[in-house]
């Protein structure tokens, strides 16, 4: 491991000089001089004194280079049967007059906006057109119901809106329209406008502060780029919190540009000119990362992908657009590649397609099993490399870093920590565990640039979700354990939040949901294994003494009830009625004793239970009989 080695010993020994040097791939209006502002730690800056503009980065520099006429974007629509490339010239066109639209709506630097947006070009258009003018985007993944949203625009307190009449799915098609507005009836704070584009499968009613998208193009007048500080923020991306209460993760915009320049070339071996498709959602951190930013700031071509991993048009679509745009690396979720495998296992629909152009499969946003990996290995005849990283890092943690030096891969493992991140595995006291011994994955501080600087006006809380349990330590949530190889090893959450199908999701929402229900007394949701989407939500419920109502009536008012409070990417539909749920004698209920019961079968009853009959009881529900 020679380069990666020698890279990753300047990065921890001499980070000043190592990040300094990687800055210098990005465009600077005033090059920093310093690279790490530690002056107020644990809270971290990075290149204090440097000021840029994100969008020039990703648009006007490549226009001025030379790389005006060379596809920047290529939008692909299962849903519509449609196929559409943007150069880098028509792309900066758009986005430089989107930006004009919103500064016309009152849009200045530092204002919030809200994008609630489906898999169309004027996502990305949008999220540009905010870095353009130095204002704080903040995207919401359209399968979010009305109090999600609601919850946003109350933290954010968004100056503006930009909505999309509908949104696409097979088979159906969701008006967004009726959402905003029922989440706006919800939230105190009330933005000044709404920003609505109309597609034709659903066009909107507008009411008197709604803009149609095309009007506010119409009146307006080209923007050009605002230079913001490094330490300004670029986005504010809101991720599931245990307790129900999202926390919106900032993003700044110096050391994210810095961080993504620097990963596309090292761990996904992606330059200039080559296709890179992310198939994801820009509701999400892997679509702002590597859907958008990331590759626009590289010179090289994104897709952007509107349909599900397969059913639309065909279970053979990844293969198709590989195929068709010549795609150099694919990043994606197991649970893609899973529900691929259960369509055409023998890859029959992949036989029919040339994707010689394919490179690597990158994949993440939940554990990569083995059957999963051997399977795709098989079919593709490329690396299958799995990676590690969450919302709040907005980059890779832990990867096998293809441009740097391609190491080998192990089944089950995201290979080793990226340079910039000092991975511990701690025990309950802080202490670092040997090799091979299961323990809490911390990072050491300072984080790299592109990570969370803090949470969206709540620095406190940033430093008690994250900080406060092993000082000196970023606690990831995450348990797993570093083998004898310096090989990093993921097993689980360790907090309440379930990851399904590659999206974090909050239990603690969705027992509040359960838990208004008039016939519940308490309850208790869990994340378990599921063969396609990793974790599915499972919920066991308490009833109130006398309530007369029943089971299977009970359990499709909770479902329902969940859908409408969280969205049908909860993916909620198993409840359970039970006697009672096990507690420690402090009252905490044991979820992590109920995950493994449900996932593994163990039988241990946990030395700090209160009552260990409630949990043998428990057990059969636990492991999904009825």
């Amino acid at each position: 491991m020679g380069a990666y080695a020698e890279t990753y010993r300047q990065s921890l020994t001499d980070p000043e000089g190592f990040w300094l040097d990687a800055a210098n791939a990005v465009e600077w209006e005033q090059a920093p001089t310093r690279a790490l502002d530690d002056s107020a730690a644990p809270l971290y800056r990075w290149f204090p004194d440097g000021v840029l503009n994100t969008c020039f980065n990703a648009l006007d520099r490549h226009v001025r280079d030379g790389r005006g006429e060379q596809p920047a974007l290529i939008w692909d629509s299962a849903m519509t049967g449609t196929v559409r490339s943007f150069t880098y010239r028509e792309l900066l066109e758009r986005v430089a007059l989107f930006a004009g639209a919103l500064r016309a709506q009152g849009v200045a630097r530092g204002d919030r906006v809200v994008l609630y947006l489906p898999m169309i070009p004027e996502a990305v258009v949008a999220m540009l057109a905010c870095a353009r003018i130095g204002a704080v985007h903040s995207v919401v993944f359209g399968g979010f119901a009305p109090r999600e949203l609601a919850a946003r625009i109350d933290d954010a307190r968004p100056k503006l809106i930009v909505a999309a009449s509908c949104g696409l799915e097979p088979n159906r098609i969701v008006e967004y329209k009726p959402i905003v507005d029922e989440a706006l009836r919800l939230a105190e704070h009330q933005p000044e406008r709404v920003v609505v584009f109309q597609r034709e499968q659903a066009r909107a009613e507008l009411g008197p502060r709604d803009v149609d998208w095309n009007d506010a193009l119409a009146q307006a007048e080209p923007a050009e780029c605002v230079p913001v500080r490094a330490t300004d923020p670029l986005y504010v991306l809101y991720t599931s919190g245990t307790t129900g209460r999202p926390k919106g993760v900032v993003r700044d915009n110096g050391g994210h540009a810095v961080a993504l320049r620097w990963s596309m070339a090292n761990i996904y071996d992606i330059g200039p000119g080559e296709v890179f498709w992310t198939a994801s959602d820009v509701g999400w951190v892997v679509g702002h990362s590597y859907i958008v930013y990331a590759p626009l700031l590289t010179g090289a071509t994104t897709v952007v992908y509107e349909g599900k991993p397969v059913g639309t048009p065909d279970a053979g679509a990844f293969w198709r657009v590989i195929a068709e745009h010549r795609v150099k690396a694919l990043f994606t979720a197991p649970t893609a590649l899973r529900a691929i495998k259960r369509m055409d296992p023998k890859g029959e629909l992949l036989a029919e397609h040339d994707t010689s152009s394919l490179r690597t499969l990158f994949l993440a946003g939940e554990r990569l099993d083995p059957e999963t990996y051997h399977w795709a290995s098989d079919q593709l005849g490329v690396p299958v490399v799995d990676h590690w990283w969450q919302t709040e890092t907005g980059w890779p943690v832990c990867a096998n870093l293809r441009g740097l030096e391609p190491m080998p891969i192990k089944p089950g493992s995201p290979t080793v920590p990226v340079p910039g991140y000092e991975v511990a595995v701690l025990d309950q006291a802080g202490r670092p565990v040997p090799p091979g011994a299961d323990g809490a994955i911390c990072l050491k501080l300072p984080l790299p640039p592109g990570t969370l600087p803090t949470l969206w006006g709540d620095d406190e809380r940033f430093r008690e979700s994250y900080l406060s349990r092993h000082p000196g330590y970023y606690l990831t949530g995450d348990n797993g354990y570093v083998d004898a190889d310096g090989y990093v090893f993921v097993m689980g959450r360790t907090d309440d939040v379930i990851n399904v199908a590659g999206h974090r999701l909050s239990t603690g929402s969705m027992e509040a949901v359960l838990a208004a229900h008039p016939a519940v007394a308490e309850c208790a949701v869990i994340g378990v294994h599921d063969a396609l989407k990793g974790q599915v939500p499972r919920g066991f419920v308490v009833l109130k003494s006398g309530v007369d109502i029943a089971e299977e009536t009970l359990r499709e008012e909770l479902v329902a009830a969940v859908r409408a409070e969280i969205g049908p990417v909860a993916a909620f539909r198993d409840v359970a009625v039970v006697d009672g749920l096990p507690k420690t004698r402090s009252g905490k209920i044991l979820r992590k004793a109920m995950r493994e019961i449900a996932d593994t079968g163990d039988t241990r009853v946990p030395s700090t239970i209160e009552n260990p009959t409630v949990l043998d009881r428990l057990r059969p529900a636990l492991r999904g009989d009825r």
